[in-house]
């Protein structure tokens, strides 16, 4: 880590804990903004490691599973990707940062800023006024700008791209926020309500973004005139092209590479190797077809592993006031994508890839 670099985290008083698990995403996101918002950069760095574990848990059982390499913001070898996956890292990242942001000043780790009660007082609809605490999303937007949006420092059509991302995941934290009311009248009757606005949970807006994510859409450019670079025709193809493309919708410009091998160069660590699902209590018809997606599909097999477990079990209540639990040790059956015995394998074995590679 650069010495720079951890000056500035040791300033922002993030624990030791966070930053071990987070550093490799938060330390882009550090190096920017106004030293005079140095105040809310433990904020910054907490909303981008939540990102970053949004993201591995969305595409936990996917080809491509969130590195961590992910959050290296679309830079690898000078060369910025513009891909589906990198659309979804940008959005969630940037919702991260925000949502904490938010959430931080509503709770009053702030001293300049404190819940948003600008439209107090006012009739909402039939039955209900605006009161009460709402959580400050503007504040945590702008605060998020400052540090998320200084990163791309460029002007051309990769830099707008990330930019549109990074507005659509801050979109998503305002378009999922809750409306949440407490009742007057007498007796409990109920008779007029005073409602407020608060954020989702987290997880909502990742599950929001996912499906922004398998709905994102492909920007076709004009490559002639983008290889203009910062000319007037090189601006004026990517203005038409934004043009059309909705604020709420992910878009990205290139096709996504093959996850199923292993790429160095590119930090891909392929699926050989990788864990997935074939029984289990409660699993989504995504998650019981997680072999035939990373293993089967990818030109690899399904191995079975056994792996002993220790658990807690026989709990008993003591009086008073004490639970006492045996170790109990279980065999598990774990599912792993391994290479084929090439001697063995048949013929006929083609990997499918349909659609948008994960």
């Amino acid at each position: 880590m650069k010495r720079s670099t951890f000056l500035i985290l040791s300033i922002a008083g993030v624990y030791g804990a966070v930053l071990h698990a987070a550093a490799w995403s938060v330390n882009n996101f550090l190096m920017t903004g106004p030293k005079a918002y140095l105040t809310y950069s433990s904020s910054v760095a907490a909303g981008a490691h939540s990102g970053m574990e949004e993201c591995k848990f969305q595409f936990g059982w996917e080809r491509w599973n969130c590195p961590e390499s992910a959050l290296q913001l679309s830079t690898h070898n000078r060369l910025r990707s513009a891909t589906r996956e990198t659309s979804f890292v940008h959005a969630i990242s940037s919702a991260g940062v925000m949502y904490t942001l938010t959430r931080n000043c509503s709770m009053g780790d702030f001293e300049s800023c404190g819940c948003d009660d600008s439209r107090n007082g006012r009739v909402g609809g039939r039955g209900w006024v605006w009161g009460g605490c709402s959580d400050n999303v503007e504040f945590g937007e702008r605060i998020s700008k400052l540090f998320v949006d200084a990163l791309e420092t460029g002007h051309d059509t990769r830099a707008l791209i990330n930019l549109h991302n990074n507005e659509v995941g801050r979109l998503a934290v305002k378009g999922t926020m809750k409306r949440a009311c407490k009742c007057h009248g007498v007796s409990g009757s109920c008779s007029i309500q005073t409602c407020w606005l608060q954020l989702a949970e987290f997880r909502e807006i990742g599950n929001y973004l996912k499906i922004k994510y398998d709905q994102a859409h492909k920007l076709e450019m004009d490559k002639r005139r983008m290889r203009a670079g910062n000319s007037a025709d090189s601006r004026g193809a990517t203005a038409e092209t934004f043009h059309h493309v909705h604020p709420t919708e992910l878009v990205f410009l290139e096709d996504s590479p093959d996850y199923c091998t292993r790429n160095a160069s590119l930090g891909h660590h392929g699926t050989e190797g990788r864990e997935c699902l074939q029984t289990g209590k409660n699993l989504s018809q995504w998650e019981k077809r997680s072999c035939r997606r990373l293993c089967t599909e990818c030109g690899l097999r399904v191995e079975e592993r056994r792996t002993e477990v220790v658990a807690s079990c026989n709990c008993k209540f003591h009086w008073c006031c004490t639970v006492r639990c045996e170790q109990c040790r279980q065999l598990v059956a774990k599912h792993f994508c391994a290479r084929r015995d090439t001697t063995a394998a048949p013929n006929h074995i083609k990997r499918r890839n349909k659609g948008h590679k994960r």
